[in-house]
């Protein structure tokens, strides 16, 4: 007698898993690359700063006033220059993108066969690559949309805000320039405390930007670690060369 061994039903059938929408991190840089540098440099400029001003034999009250006025003019300088940086790229891709809607609207049938050709030199069917072309351009905003993102490479419903740019650079980097301050603040009077604090913010800082990056944490936190402590390193040294020679 044969044993007879039964198929899984096609509805028993693992399915493949369907990543939802929004799988993908958003790496356009609305708020998160000013976020990350300015947690990054605020820290970094302000350790430095302050490390400097230690190296030339100063009062702990004028580290502080030090400290309070790199973060101060550190945090404004950081929001104004990416205000002004993603409003620029903003207002250069809104022409890029108006400029498109005119030539849509003067030579619809030309861009037709431009979007149809696109999708042949990527392998579609010649036939078939017309006949979808058409049906995505019978929305005129739709038509907008996918032409500036496969002629441009921009999506029109995504660009980053310059004032979320600017303001999550202006917290970030008071975040970031706060916590070699920190220590003295709570009444420290040498730079150890700051320096310890300092390094491990470096490090941490490093590791959290390895969350967004290919990269691992501990080489992220690493190389922060250096370049943070050989930026420190060097003002320090200036500090005690120059401070003795400033009255």
């Amino acid at each position: 007698m044969t044993a007879t061994i039964a198929q899984p039903a096609l509805d028993d059938q693992p399915k493949p898993r369907i990543p939802a929408e929004g799988h993908h991190r958003d790496v356009n840089g609305g708020w998160l690359r000013p976020a990350v540098f300015g947690a990054m440099d605020g820290l970094v400029s302000n350790f430095a700063l302050m490390t400097g001003v230690v190296g030339g034999a100063v009062s702990s009250g004028t580290v502080i006033l030090t400290g309070l006025a790199g973060l101060a003019a550190g945090a404004c300088s950081m929001a104004a220059g990416e205000y002004t940086s993603v409003a620029s790229q903003r207002e250069l891709v809104e022409a890029e993108i108006e400029a498109e809607r005119l030539e849509l609207s003067r030579n619809p049938h030309g861009e037709l066969a431009e979007l149809a050709q696109l999708y042949i030199s990527r392998g579609v069917e010649p036939g078939l690559a017309h006949e979808v072309a058409r049906q995505l351009s019978a929305d005129p905003d739709q038509t907008l949309e996918i032409h500036a993102r496969e002629e441009l490479g921009i999506d029109p419903s995504d660009l980053p805000s310059p004032l979320v740019a600017a303001a999550s650079s202006f917290l970030c980097f008071a975040i970031g320039a706060l916590l070699p301050l920190l220590p003295y603040l709570l009444g420290a009077t040498s730079l150890l405390p700051a320096l310890a604090l300092s390094l491990v913010g470096l490090f941490l800082c490093g590791a959290v930007v390895a969350r967004v990056t290919a990269r691992s944490w501990w080489f992220s936190g690493l190389r922060q670690l250096v370049l943070g402590s050989a930026a420190a390193g060097v003002t320090y040294l200036l500090g005690m060369l120059i401070g003795g020679h400033v009255g």
